[in-house]
């Protein structure tokens, strides 16, 4: 038996679209669909699957969302990019700008005529309790792991995110590896987290490199890009508009909040790929 399938990828961070029509044929569970196609080794390789959702309870479509190792996500913002393109490509949306049903709530993706995708990523969550973070203050807490502390800002963009600024000659990339897989299972986070590392290049630009809960080492993590912005920008550390240099490629966030106002909408704008079309056999 074989199942349709389609690879898309924004700024390296990869997904397998499985139509639900075609996931029925598959007799999983999606979680266990998720771990099957997404297997590197196994399967088809990514870093989540998404499903479409055609009778959502609200908006004009939604998605089922998992990582690869079958846990479900509340956001995705590369994953969102992706699925955009492909809803609209596909003709499961007919408009360029539309609502779609996650567990984060409503997101609004819209398909620029050239070629980028934009997001209304929604309002940044500070809130402790609605992180879920802990400890009561979110912004600059010392979380102790293994021979290191360091200082970070719990934000969460529907699904949870530890940001950390480092020094400018600090290899961001290694810090990831080592201390993000620790920092994720860590008490102060009820859910896990996932963990950014930062470095400053100028008021306009940063370098992001995380480590994904659910998924370890990915070449990009639009929420991630969306939470670090914002955790700058309460710091005093960046402008409005930021470009946010991944692993896989390059996004700009823009979000108008301040301290005093933080409720404001965060808007990411980058690539979204088709990889390749294929068809599975199983079994």
């Amino acid at each position: 038996m074989g199942i349709k399938i389609t690879k898309m990828q924004g700024c390296g961070n990869d997904f397998v679209i499985l139509d639900y029509k075609e996931y029925l044929k598959t007799g999983w569970k999606m979680e266990d669909a998720a771990k099957s196609l997404c297997n590197r080794n196994f399967g088809v390789g990514a870093d989540g699957l998404i499903i479409p959702n055609l009778q959502p309870s609200s908006g004009d479509i939604g998605w089922f969302f998992y990582n690869s190792d079958g846990t479900t996500a509340q956001m995705c913002g590369n994953g969102i990019r992706c699925f955009a393109k492909y809803a609209f490509d596909r003709g499961l949306v007919n408009k360029k700008e539309f609502e779609v049903n996650t567990l984060a709530g409503i997101i609004t993706p819209k398909l620029m005529d050239n070629g980028m995708v934009k997001v209304n990523m929604s309002r940044p969550i500070l809130k402790s309790d609605n992180i879920p973070f802990l400890p009561v203050n979110n912004l600059n807490y010392k979380i102790s792991v293994k021979n290191m502390v360091f200082e970070g800002n719990a934000v969460s963009m529907g699904n949870p995110h530890f940001v950390i600024f480092v020094a400018p000659n600090d290899d961001t990339l290694a810090l990831a590896k080592e201390y993000g897989p620790l920092i994720e299972t860590s008490a102060e986070f009820p859910e896990k987290t996932n963990v950014e590392f930062i470095k400053i290049k100028s008021p306009k630009e940063i370098e992001l490199r995380v480590w994904e809960r659910g998924c370890g080492i990915t070449l990009a993590c639009g929420t991630g890009a969306c939470a670090s912005v914002v955790a700058g920008i309460l710091n005093g550390y960046l402008e409005n508009s930021v470009d946010v240099e991944l692993l896989g490629g390059t996004v700009n966030i823009d979000w108008s909040g301040t301290k005093e106002n933080p409720s404001q909408d965060v808007y990411m704008t980058g690539p979204a790929n088709y990889v390749f079309e294929a068809e599975l056999f199983l079994g």
